[in-house]
């Protein structure tokens, strides 16, 4: 108690010296040996190592200078192949520089861990000791921690290494760690903010239920509650009611001071997202993107769109000029991702994270800016006017791009469909087109989430959403499809004068319900959007699960419906095939 963060990694930094001296007299001192990628028919030029426990080293501290790359690890939800592209990038630019790479990660599965990806390849836990054995290795006679570190490609299992690798005294390249932690510090946060005059939603860290309840009713339900220094969205989600708060905290948060939970006002909005790249001096934004669901579904789980086609110039000039003071204040070096919403015409702030980010590869490729080469750069101390460079907004190019989420609910049995807070996807494809509909559609049969041209649409549609749903009705029955409804979206879709055929909401209740024209292959795809209610959350799951475990196109979000149907009815006739540096050297409009 009363000891600050960097008192207390100090404190834990000394301990592990005594401890490692401790080690060091009893010979436990990992060595490092090899995996020897030809099997001894002739001399590896790039070998592997692996850390073990005896006295024979194979691994020679490397010459010259060099700096340490940490890989993202496992692949899982919320860190997949994009963070492994950010790392095999860097070690690229740093070996294209004249600096040996040296790799620290621990999946066989990835491009990073191959034989040529870097100058060498540690193939070790991504936890503190097992990267500080690593650096006090290549350290050689030294025996302290002096080789450089670059996590800002890593995600936030890299990041999460920063602060205690800086206290064991390694130099850690890219953004500053006070950066790292003034994002992620909800009270240090605000104030920076405030002092930057942006806006963000209400909100607070609490540590305590009485707190958590008294900062809701404060901000108004509902309320986006969610752990602090966590991958992927894990555990977070949108809280309506002071028994659903209690619920969230009692079953899902293990909150304690040094692990608060945060508590922001739900703003319901356009959302958008941009990747920037800062020297300090300058920031350089590629690009902005515009994600089609509405904000409260997590960022890996939404469809983000190159260049935006809603947002208006005005808009966009006040996400750069947001941007660049973000990135400055803070010291930004290399990479920052910032996420807004776009709230009764107000822009807020709703994170920042100092470091590459899943849309980096999606985005260098639209755009054709090398953003991870120019950060690696910019970490050798190359500024972006030195590479030939302009601060600001990248030229928008002549073509319409497209992110689409791709999911393994199938794999993941009983996983809750609906999309939330809580990143679900597994990975991301790309569509490139001179249009939207076009790329959308590109994105979409990539993905695997394309409604069959022919067939019959389930619809069960919440009451908030049915309104904006009626123009993708018509189109569906233009287009030729079926439909199915539940009561409530079949009184909607007779009163327009639409044919439908009507089948019961609730499961049991009657013939055909929803689930018998899923099970028995009447209908072709689902499109299902939940209400707010917790129970129509829950009473949806098994419809939404019976739809994926067969095969059926899913769709939860009604923006994304919306979308999806539109692109369908336009892109068959309008979408090109060509290679990707045609797209962005044409002049088409878009």
């Amino acid at each position: 108690a009363g000891f600050s963060d960097r008192q207390i990694a100090s404190l834990a930094g000394r301990r592990e010296a005594e401890v490692r001296a401790e080690r060091e007299r009893l010979g436990m001192v990992p060595v490092y040996k090899m995996v020897d990628t030809c099997a001894g028919e002739f001399a590896a030029a790039t070998p592997y190592f692996y850390s073990t426990y005896e006295e024979e080293d194979e691994a020679p501290p490397l010459a010259g200078k060099r700096v340490v790359v940490v890989g993202s690890g496992p692949i899982r939800i919320g860190q997949g192949i994009e963070f492994d592209y950010s790392a095999v990038q860097a070690a690229a630019a740093l070996r294209a520089a004249g600096v040996a790479a040296i790799m620290v990660n621990s999946n066989p599965e990835t491009v990073s861990t191959d034989f040529d990806a870097s100058d060498r390849l540690y193939f070790e836990p991504l936890d503190v000791e097992s990267v500080s054995e690593v650096l006090r290795h290549e350290a050689g006679a030294t025996g302290d921690l002096a080789v450089p570190v670059i996590v800002q490609f890593g995600g936030q299992t890299a990041i999460n290494l920063a602060s205690p690798l800086a206290a064991r005294g390694a130099p850690i390249w890219g953004s500053p760690l006070d950066a790292i932690d003034l994002a992620e510090d909800r009270f240090r946060f605000e104030e920076f903010l405030r002092g930057l005059g942006i806006p963000q939603p209400r909100g607070g860290a609490v540590s305590s239920y009485g707190d958590a309840e008294a900062v809701a009713e404060r901000i108004g339900y509902p309320v986006l509650v969610r752990p602090s220094y966590v991958l992927g969205g894990r555990a977070m989600e949108v809280v309506y009611g002071a028994d659903h708060l209690a619920r969230y905290i009692r079953n899902t948060a293990g909150i304690a001071p040094e692990h608060p939970v945060l508590i922001d006002e739900y703003l319901l909005g356009r959302e958008v997202e941009v990747d920037a790249i800062c020297d300090g001096e300058a920031v350089l934004v590629p690009g902005v993107m515009e994600h089609i669901e509405r904000a409260g579904v997590h960022s890996g789980d939404s469809f983000a769109v190159y260049p935006p086609l809603h947002l208006f110039p005005a808009e966009i000039d006040t996400l750069v000029d947001y941007t660049t003071r973000i990135a400055l204040a803070l010291g930004a070096r290399g990479l920052i991702n910032i996420q807004y919403v776009i709230h009764a015409g107000r822009i807020y702030v709703l994170e920042v994270n100092p470091r590459a980010s899943r849309t980096v590869p999606f985005l260098s490729k639209a755009t054709g800016v090398p953003m991870v080469p120019v950060a690696t750069e910019i970490m050798l101390g190359r500024t972006l006017a030195e590479q030939g460079y302009e601060g600001g907004l990248w030229p928008v190019q002549p073509l319409v791009a497209v992110k689409a989420p791709v999911f393994s609910m199938a794999k993941l049995r009983g996983v809750e469909v609906h999309l939330g807070p809580e990143m679900k996807s597994t990975g991301e494809v790309m569509g490139i087109d001179h249009s939207f509909e076009a790329a959308f559609y590109k994105a979409l049969i990539s993905a695997g989430l394309a409604l069959p041209v022919r067939g019959s649409i389930l619809l069960t549609l919440a009451d908030e959403d049915k309104t904006e749903a009626l123009e993708m009705i018509r189109q569906l029955v233009a287009m030729g499809y079926n439909l199915y409804a539940t009561e409530g979206t079949a009184a909607l879709v007779e009163r327009h004068g639409m044919p439908v055929r009507m089948v019961t909401k609730r499961i049991g209740r009657g013939k055909p319900d929803m689930l018998d024209v899923i099970l028995n292959g009447t209908v072709d795809g689902v499109i299902n959007t939940p209400g707010p209610a917790d129970r129509e959350i829950l009473d949806g799951l098994e419809i939404r699960r019976a739809a994926v475990e067969r095969g059926i196109p899913c769709i939860t979000s009604i923006e994304t419906a919306r979308a999806v149907v539109e692109a369908m009815a336009k892109a068959s006739a309008v979408y090109t095939v060509q290679p990707l540096p045609a797209y962005r050297q044409q002049g088409f409009g878009y």
